[in-house]
């Protein structure tokens, strides 16, 4: 299970660029911040890496099993 805090995120796409799997894509609805968040788009195709979670400036992404 990956999760996005959509509060968090800066819309910064560091998670789309360096996702082995490309797991992440941009949402199409605006967080409080007003930035469109990433989020997890194709969640079966993870293989738990947690890249994701530990290069997230924001720790916004929580991966788990």
């Amino acid at each position: 299970m990956i999760s996005v805090n959509e509060d968090f995120c800066k819309g910064c796409y560091i998670c789309i660029a360096y996702c082995p799997k490309k797991v992440f894509s941009v949402s199409n609805k605006l967080n409080k911040r007003g930035i469109y968040p990433s989020k997890p788009e194709k969640e079966n195709e993870c293989t738990y890496c947690m890249l994701c979670e530990l290069i997230c400036p924001d720790q916004a992404i929580v991966v788990k099993k």
